[in-house]
């Protein structure tokens, strides 16, 4: 059994907006409020105060606060489970410590049960009257739960994640090695290029008479949020965009291939460098891994990582001569041994799957289709 997830857009009434309003606020008051009050606990007396805690107080703090009581009560437990799961990360080592919520970023609340998604399109949800949704592809499986949420841009959303049986499917296809780059998005070991489209590069003059606009509203005034939500249009259309690309070519790669070899990359660290933050901010290589990861899991795609301190572009992947003195600004170079001239991304690629090939062996010959996978793993029935 596993999960999966749809995202429609629903169309609430001027009523509707005003309740969700309220829901979203609720729902950050509640994480803020916990969120400082474990904090400053923490600092007075060296108190973790945990979930058990906090389900406690908020029992009092409905007492309280009246108003905490017209929103669906399940949406801010949900809350606090979320506050837990941001702390867990952060103790993991996995996250940045939590931040308070903003009311001008994205808003969200989820419903964990008591809603239904009615056969003409409706979305029923605890305390308000049916959203319109516009369900756009059929939904497979159990409807676990429903997350709502509001972008900056000023659209609704809901998700539902379903439970179901999802049917993987068998290794298929060939083994290549995927560098991933600045100037090309990605080269495989065959040869093959994605072209870089650097759509943030693209909107950033248009971006900047925006944002320059902005700076000179005045504070609290409605022409501010106007100007903030043609703001937030540009970053919400730049990161469709880039969504939109990888979704593309993560699908592709998986159905064609059984394993992809790909190196693991520190970009954290690598956004440090003041030079080349924004561009490689703008590829979005942890979302494309992503991606490569989940559907390689249902396409049957086995996704391999090669340390990150292995010499793929100075190694020559013929004869195994390292070149040293390789810099970023060199694009070709010919190896002193073999004489073999080399596209240092291509190269890169050849040494990736080598090099996994030789850590970790698979079983030849036991899927090899001559065609690529059309679909696997997950089938809809038209209608």
């Amino acid at each position: 059994m596993g999960n999966k997830a749809y995202k429609f857009r629903i169309y609430p009434n001027n009523e509707q907006s005003a309740f969700l309003a309220k829901c979203f606020g609720c729902s950050r008051f509640v994480y803020n409020y916990f969120l400082r009050v474990t904090t400053d606990a923490y600092a007075e007396s060296k108190k973790s105060l945990r979930y058990k805690e906090w389900a406690k107080l908020l029992v009092k703090l409905k007492s309280e606060f009246e108003w905490l009581t017209e929103v669906n009560s399940q949406s801010l437990q949900q809350t606090l489970k979320d506050l837990k799961s941001a702390f867990t990360r952060f103790f993991k080592k996995l996250g940045g410590f939590p931040n308070f919520k903003k009311r001008s970023n994205r808003q969200s609340f989820r419903v964990p049960q008591h809603f239904l998604i009615s056969e003409n399109g409706f979305l029923k949800l605890p305390k308000m009257t049916p959203l319109k949704m516009v369900i756009h592809r059929e939904i497979l499986g159990t409807p676990k739960n429903v997350t709502i949420s509001k972008t900056p841009s000023g659209k609704y959303y809901a998700s539902i994640v379903t439970e179901l049986d999802i049917a993987h499917a068998p290794l298929n296809g060939n083994k290549i090695g995927l560098d991933l780059g600045l100037k090309e998005f990605a080269i495989t070991s065959n040869g093959e290029k994605f072209e870089n489209p650097r759509y943030f590069q693209k909107s950033l003059p248009r971006l900047k008479v925006r944002q320059r606009r902005l700076s000179r509203k005045q504070k609290g005034s409605s022409n501010l949020d106007k100007s903030r939500l043609s703001v937030a249009k540009i970053h919400e259309k730049v990161a469709n965009q880039r969504q939109d690309y990888q979704h593309k070519i993560s699908r592709k790669l998986t159905c064609e291939n059984q394993a992809i070899s790909v190196e693991s990359l520190n970009i954290k660290g690598m956004v440090k460098n003041r030079k080349l933050a924004k561009h490689i901010s703008d590829v979005a290589w942890g979302n494309f891994l992503t991606m490569l990861e989940y559907k390689g899991d249902i396409y049957g795609c086995e996704i391999r990582y090669v340390d990150r301190f292995f010499p793929s572009s100075k190694r020559c992947s013929n004869c195994g001569y390292i070149k040293e003195d390789l810099t970023l600004a060199i694009r070709e170079w010919q190896c002193p041994e073999c004489k073999k001239v080399w596209d240092r991304d291509i190269n890169a690629a050849l040494n990736l799957i080598l090099f996994s090939e030789s850590k970790i062996p698979l079983e030849e010959g036991k899927f090899t289709p001559e065609q690529p996978v059309e679909r696997l793993g997950i089938t809809r029935s038209s209608g």
